[in-house]
């Protein structure tokens, strides 16, 4: 099988939203992921919530599901579909992925703190190998670190990491890239609207082309956040397009230690 690249956004991501968020207490301009972002923010949501995001794009297609089963802890699983050349009967990639984030640090405002992720499969926005026979090749690490500005209405999230896949390629060696992925979230009139913009990519023995983000998210309370964004590469015409992303948040109801 070939090998593909293709930058996927997702933050789709990357699920991470604030304990503020969930059970009503919003701060103006608390960062919460957006479904199709690539990026992420540091917060693991509280013990015992289950998020499902969902997002339908011209390229990507993502469903995912993060359990929140201790303290400080999540754990995603998700499965995506890619469609480069826009013609539905063609099957273009598809593969999924498991991976788990800990929150190493909040400040105490809770409006920013620091976070790892790490799993397998394929990086949540970097699509290194498409086709599930090589999903499990790949593995990644990163650093979702976010900083609150402005009196709390600007939110910047930086998230440099690593990938690793075994038999890369035609010739099957292993190969390394380094990841790195630059949002900002800005909340100009309501802690309830914002308008978002990232940049992400891959260098190294493993690349991916530079590609850009934007669009507004809606947060109407603390179980439901929607985006829409439009996305494009930098130096080509494969990027996202136009994509519509959905999280639904679950009350806390079951988790291993530590529910409220």
């Amino acid at each position: 099988m070939s090998v593909r690249r293709a930058a996927m956004v997702t933050s789709f991501s990357r699920v991470a939203a604030t304990a503020a968020l969930l059970f009503g207490g919003s701060a103006w301009g608390t960062p919460a992921a957006g479904q199709q972002f690539n990026s992420d923010n540091y917060l693991s949501k509280p013990a015992g919530v289950v998020t499902m995001i969902a997002t339908l794009g011209q390229r990507n297609e993502i469903f995912m599901l993060t359990f929140s089963l201790l303290p400080r802890w999540e754990f995603t699983t998700a499965a995506y579909i890619v469609n480069e050349d826009d013609d539905p009967n063609t099957d273009d990639g598809y593969s999924t992925t498991l991976y788990a984030k800990y929150m190493l640090y909040e400040n105490a405002a809770k409006t920013g703190g620091a976070a790892v992720k790490f799993g397998t499969g394929l990086d949540p926005g970097y699509l290194t190998e498409v086709g599930v026979q090589d999903a499990f090749r790949s593995f990644w690490t990163n650093l979702p670190i976010t900083f609150p500005f402005l009196q709390n209405r600007l939110a910047v999230d930086f998230m440099p990491g690593l990938t690793f896949s075994r038999e890369y390629g035609t010739d099957g060696d292993n190969a390394w890239g380094y990841t790195y992925s630059i949002r900002a979230a800005w909340y100009p009139e309501s802690p309830k609207w914002a308008f978002v913009g990232e940049v992400f990519g891959a260098e190294g023995e493993l690349t991916s082309i530079p590609e850009f983000k934007i669009g507004p998210r809606w947060e109407p309370d603390q179980y439901t956040t929607f985006a829409l964004t439009y996305g494009q590469e930098f130096h080509g015409h494969n990027g996202a397009r136009f994509e519509v992303g959905m999280m639904l948040f679950t009350p806390p109801f079951f988790c291993i230690r530590g529910c409220r």
